[in-house]
């Protein structure tokens, strides 16, 4: 981690402590970090200084101090495959540093804006680059030509701050996207930045793919496109008001460039942003570090944990101790309120086949519906059709008549449970008829063979060669 007290920390993930502090020869503002694939080689970024500093991560020694940018580095990233160290800066420049050649400066791309963030490619033969005029530009580093180019300025969408004195229509021009990464197969990049949306983009043939929102909290700043109409006066926007105006003590002027504010105050919003992204080395899941916190994004639907009604008193421990008890309705209703797939298959499978009757009709109604749906759901892949279909029975038997009271509600659960009955149905009824079709031919068969051929007369040749063939034919 990088920070603006002017030293870079270096963590242990397994002992959660601070392990390596890295230092510049004089006081400086650190604005980004990046570590080598290798993990033996630390760089970070300058906000004051405008310079690179190099730290070797086993000695924590200061390797060497590069200098050349002419405004304050906004991003560093190494190249996965070679020593190349990339670095974008203010001066709407973005440099290659060659680890091999004595950190000697490679190649530098010339931007159109100010650079805001860069990253690799996971081959390393593409570099993207984000600029302050929301476009992302790719590059080739090998050759220092621009392949591509995005226009990011309207799906950003942003909104209006209770602050702003414009819209947000003209506050939108000074925002972009402050943090890009590519996916696990570089044919796509993620973007997010002063904004609550992130944004997918394939980079061939540079289109938007698909837009996430990540909040919906209206108590954070700047996520409707217009002002609360209830708040604005004759006077103007109450928000521009000062709320302690008129108070002896006086009132608490900001210092200047301070963004966050009091946070104590009780009119503190804070703004939604993205301030980092990452994709997963299996491209099947990302991460997003926002303004609420960190999310993660997944194809995995093993990932997502829903609880019902969830207290410190609901544990898998406490779940798997009630089926040793025996006291089996107790652990269902943990299990769905947990809502943990195996915990509910072990829960409802732990249940002895002749009990299943008194435990179903022991369980609320409201659990009815909840485990009509995961019997629906398990009929696709487990193979105790038997006994689902005998909790499938005892449920609606015991619940049949509060269930027809509100038949538009769980008419969906039911729909799925038919249709999955059905299907194994089909399977069942398809292989017993082959059965059944094939055990009739086996005993016509074997009744062929027991009776005796009536004797033939001899005829000709022909006759017999024929009658041969029939005869070979039918064995």
């Amino acid at each position: 981690t990088s920070s603006m007290d002017g030293t870079v920390r270096a963590f242990d993930l397994h002992r959660y402590r601070n392990f390596r502090t890295f230092t510049s020869p004089r006081p400086t503002q650190f604005s980004c970090v990046a570590v080598d694939c290798s993990g033996e080689v630390v760089s970070a970024g300058a906000q004051d200084s405008f310079e690179v500093f190099i730290w070797s991560m086993q000695t924590g020694r200061l390797l060497d101090v590069l200098s050349g940018h002419e405004g304050p580095i906004s991003g560093l990233c190494f190249n996965p495959v070679k020593s190349v160290l990339a670095s974008a800066s203010w001066d709407r420049t973005v440099r290659l540093w060659d680890m091999a050649d004595s950190w000697r400066t490679t190649e530098t791309l010339g931007l159109t804006s100010d650079a805001l963030a860069v990253t690799f490619r996971p081959d390393g033969a593409e570099l993207a680059v984000a600029t302050l005029n929301s476009q992302i530009t790719f590059w080739d580093p090998e050759n220092a030509v621009q392949t591509g180019s995005i226009e990011g300025r309207h799906d950003l969408k942003t909104g209006r701050k209770e602050l702003d004195k414009i819209t947000a229509k003209h506050s939108a021009k000074g925002k972009a996207f402050t943090t890009v990464c590519y996916s696990a197969d570089g044919q796509s990049v993620l973007a997010g930045g002063m904004s609550k949306f992130v944004c997918i983009y394939h980079v061939k043939e540079q289109i938007l793919m698909k837009k996430f929102e990540i909040s919906c909290n209206l108590s954070l700043d700047a996520m409707e496109e217009f002002l609360n109409r209830r708040k604005m006066t004759e006077f103007g926007n109450l928000a521009l008001i000062d709320q302690d105006a008129g108070v002896e003590d006086g009132v608490a002027v900001p210092l200047p460039g301070v963004k966050k504010g009091d946070m104590s105050s009780r009119h503190f919003k804070p703004e939604i942003r993205v301030t980092s992204l990452c994709f997963s080395p299996t491209g099947r899941c990302w991460a997003a570090a926002t303004t609420e916190g960190l999310l993660i994004y997944s194809l995995d639907t093993q990932m997502l944990f829903d609880p019902f009604e969830l207290d410190t008193g609901v544990t898998p421990v406490r779940i798997r101790a009630a089926l040793r008890q025996q006291d089996y309705t107790r652990a269902i209703l943990m299990a769905f309120r947990l809502n943990e797939r195996k915990l509910l298959q072990e829960a409802l499978e732990s249940v002895p086949w002749d009990e299943v009757e008194v435990v179903s009709s022991s369980l609320p109604e409201l659990y009815v519906e909840k485990v009509l749906e995961f019997l629906a759901s398990s009929f696709e892949v487990s193979c105790h059709l038997e006994f689902y279909l005998i909790w499938t029975q005892k449920l609606l038997l015991a619940h049949g008549q509060k269930l027809k009271a509100r038949a538009g509600k769980v008419l969906p659960a039911v729909q799925f449970l038919q249709k999955s009955i059905q299907r194994h149905l089909d399977d069942v009824s398809r292989l017993c008829d082959w059965n059944r079709y094939n055990i009739q031919y086996a005993l016509a068969v074997s009744k062929q063979r027991g009776l005796k051929r009536p004797s033939e007369q001899p005829g000709s040749d022909d006759e017999a060669d024929a009658s041969d063939d029939d005869t070979l034919h039918l064995l």
